[in-house]
């Protein structure tokens, strides 16, 4: 009795019970930032797929939080949304109504977006100060700020792609947009993921490690191709699954000069290779769970390797039938979403391969 006394008074238990409290509250506060990150990037994809993105026309960081509030204002912002090549193209005679329904998409992207910096950096600062962080994260977390930061530039540098001569904003830049938040969300899961208990199964195979790899890298590209999808309005066309314009291989996948440009521009191209990339990620999957089962079929590893390949089926029929309804607005933001379900367990099944970070 005496020694379970003196284990419970030991400084070192005090300690321990200490930083798994702050462990549990930093988790917490990751957890928060992932589901606002993921809120963001849905309502991102319908801004896009809504055509809203060019409504807002100035870049006000801070000022921007307020939206019109009067007759007057709104017919303010109206006026500089009829100058952009958009509202001469694509929509001549829209009302200030009508105006109003695509602002309100671009105006919550923005707001969420100053959300997040908000809801990341002020718990930032408080367990920073407090003493709750880690000293090991403390300059990757502050990186992920800087990161978010930057973000917002590269957001405003895509809406600007769209204000001048286009009627929508660069492919490239949107996928560059898109990649950057999913990598600030692949981040926040890495850090929540190595500060949860771990388990102390063995990896299935020598290669297991190096397969969750490139999952999680290969499951990131695919996002990409699809963002290139998004911004070409690749989906639109090419309705049709399994063939492709009737054909396993479709015709003009080349045609453009210089053909690397193909590869980013040519709408047919481009959706067939993001086809092809579900393919291989499905494969990688398959094979990645296959191997597990066979060598460890009762481990931690190998029964999250079932519910990756489960994700990852479920993504690519979500994705099919997006293609096949012709994207209506609701499949298209699940299958969004779905990638970026994909991504955070792709990470955090190659998290679980490192372990959860040392204590002390």
């Amino acid at each position: 009795m005496a020694a379970y006394q003196t284990l419970r008074e030991s400084p070192v238990l005090d300690a321990r019970t200490r930083q798994d409290r702050d462990r549990l509250a930093v988790r917490i506060w990751l957890g928060v930032v992932l589901v606002v990150l993921f809120c963001l990037v849905i309502v991102g994809g319908a801004t896009r797929l809504t055509d809203s993105g060019l409504s807002i026309t100035e870049w006000k960081p801070i000022h921007g939080v307020i939206p019109p509030l009067t007759a007057t204002e709104w017919e303010e912002e109206f006026q500089l949304y009829q100058r952009i090549p958009q509202y001469e193209q694509l929509n001549k005679g829209m009302t200030v109504d009508e105006f109003k329904t695509i602002f309100w998409w671009e105006w919550s992207h923005r707001l969420l977006a100053r959300s997040v910096g908000v809801i990341f950096g002020l718990p930032l600062l408080f367990f920073w100060v407090t003493g709750r962080i880690e000293r090991r994260l403390r300059w990757p977390l502050l990186g992920i700020l800087a990161l978010g930061g930057f973000q917002g530039f590269i957001g405003w540098w895509m809406v600007s792609s769209g204000l001048a001569v286009r009627t929508d904003v660069s492919q490239y830049r949107l996928a560059a947009h898109l990649i950057t938040a999913c990598l600030i969300f692949a981040s926040c899961m890495w850090i929540l993921r190595g500060l949860s208990p771990h388990s102390h199964d063995r990896a299935p195979t020598d290669r297991s490690k190096k397969m969750a790899i490139i999952i999680a890298c290969f499951a990131l590209f695919q996002i990409y191709l699809g963002a290139l999808v998004a911004g070409l309005d690749a989906g639109f066309a090419y309705n049709t699954w399994p063939l492709m314009d009737g054909s396993w291989i479709p015709g003009d996948l080349l045609i453009q000069k210089p053909v690397i440009v193909n590869f980013f521009e040519n709408p047919k191209t481009v959706q067939y290779i993001h086809r092809l990339g579900a393919y291989v990620l499905f494969a990688l999957v398959l094979m990645h769970m296959i191997a597990s089962l066979r060598a460890a079929p009762n481990t931690t590893h190998a029964r999250r390797s079932v519910v990756l390949f489960a994700l990852v089926t479920l993504q690519a029929a979500i994705g099919i039938t997006t293609l096949v309804l012709q994207v209506p607005l609701h499949w298209a933001l699940l299958h969004q979403g779905g990638a970026l379900v994909v991504l955070g367990f792709a990470v955090a099944h190659w998290r679980g391969f490192v372990g959860e970070y040392p204590r002390g």
